[in-house]
């Protein structure tokens, strides 16, 4: 175990770590970006179900079986932070570039391939792997669900990268002006039962919302602690309303059966709580900044922001994989294979995570280079200036 150790060189990585940041680099922002991260994951991991039965697996959800389960989805589901912050570095990396006499298209460039060459890995390896099961004879149900869990939540990066590269059109756009066309898309589509397609513009319109708080937090618009208070009541206030008054879900997440979802097309109830969230974000900023000053948090921090696509586009997979495992060698088990319907679900599910995570290390350990391809010499964006260390850089 010591030869273990101090191959590993826990100390050694963190020195490292911390000697390559610079001094100047807000780490809250990495902070953000990592929790929303593993908001999401967490997230996933609670209220995705694997049920086994009759030869098939389908998928399911706990929230659908057990109401009482909703808040979960408000602590877990982080979209409106991982916008936030990803307005706040588009914004800033964006002008940095251009103060160098960077072209637009080198700089999107750079960025594009930082979001698209993992999720180009995972996309062939779950291509193959469903054509093998089909071949071997599984159910296409079957297929059908695992794949739905693998590549449903690349949506997200595809708005994203939008986003990304909207930027210089977008970084000084009001937040107010997204939040108005949700608004009145809303009304339309829900208030005098207009075409349902429309909401697909809120697709765009919502996540723009945080993505302009981001860019005017970059330009130093957000800097009080009042605005944080502000974003986080009225936000809180505003969903609560829309929720107890309006008829809009109370889940943050979609549920199957249910008639609307907050986020499939986003809501105004969805976007009003993503202020809040973006809002109680701002007021953690301080906090962190003090926890991170400790170098081993730092380093925990640093590392999961190298490998954040990583953990995101490999999760449901890490989760697939374990469900696979157990039932091909002891059959149905509590928390993976049953019915989401009940407390001890919970309980079991929660024993779970730890393998999940564990399966999660092994799938960063064989795919995370293509994250981090294209060299430690790659531009990132820290507060303010341009860095080159290969430890602090943005997804």
């Amino acid at each position: 175990m010591r030869d273990l150790v101090r191959r590993v060189d826990v100390g050694g990585l963190v020195r490292r770590i911390a000697a390559a940041t610079p001094r100047d680099r807000d780490r809250a922002v990495d902070a953000l970006r990592a929790l929303a991260i593993l908001g999401v994951v967490c997230g996933h991991w609670l209220v995705t179900a694997l049920v086994a039965d009759t030869g098939t697996v389908r998928g399911a959800s706990p929230l659908q079986h057990m109401p009482g389960l909703v808040p979960v989805s408000w602590v877990f589901q982080t979209l409106a932070v991982f916008f936030l912050v990803g307005g706040q570095v588009g914004a800033q990396g964006y002008a940095s570039a251009r103060a160098r006499g960077e072209s637009y298209g080198h700089w999107l460039g750079i960025r594009m391939g930082r979001l698209f060459r993992p999720v180009a890995v995972v996309t062939v390896v779950w291509a193959v792997a469903a054509g093998v099961m089909l071949a071997s004879g599984v159910d296409e149900g079957t297929v059908r669900a695992l794949a739905k869990l693998v590549w449903s939540p690349l949506w997200f990066l595809l708005v994203f990268a939008a986003l990304t590269a909207a930027t210089p059109l977008v970084a000084r756009l009001h937040p107010l002006w997204p939040l108005t066309v949700v608004l009145y898309v809303d009304l339309v589509r829900l208030g005098f039962d207009g075409p349902a397609a429309l909401g697909w513009i809120n697709v765009a319109a919502g996540w723009l919302v945080p993505y302009c708080l981001g860019a005017a937090w970059a330009r130093g618009g957000l800097g009080d602690r009042r605005t944080g208070w502000m974003l986080l009541v009225g936000g809180a206030a505003a969903t609560a309303g829309l929720v107890l008054f309006a008829g809009y879900p109370a889940s943050m997440v979609g549920v199957p059966g249910s008639t609307l979802s907050n986020l499939d097309p986003p809501t105004l109830a969805a976007v009003t709580f993503g202020l809040a969230q973006c809002g109680a974000a701002l007021l953690l900023l301080g906090r962190l900044r003090r926890a991170l000053a400790r170098p081993a948090l730092g380093a925990v921090v640093a590392l999961l922001n190298l490998s954040a696509m990583t953990v995101f586009l490999w999760h449901q997979t890490a989760m697939i994989v374990v469900t696979a495992t157990a039932l091909f060698l002891g059959g149905p088990l509590a928390g993976l294979h049953t019915v989401p319907d009940g407390s001890g679900w919970v309980l079991a599910r929660l024993a779970w995570l730890p393998v999940f995570a564990l399966a999660l290390l092994v799938c960063r350990s064989a795919f995370g280079a293509y994250e981090q391809r294209g060299g430690g010499r790659s531009t990132v964006v820290r507060s303010g200036s341009p860095a080159r260390t290969p430890e602090s850089r943005h997804v």
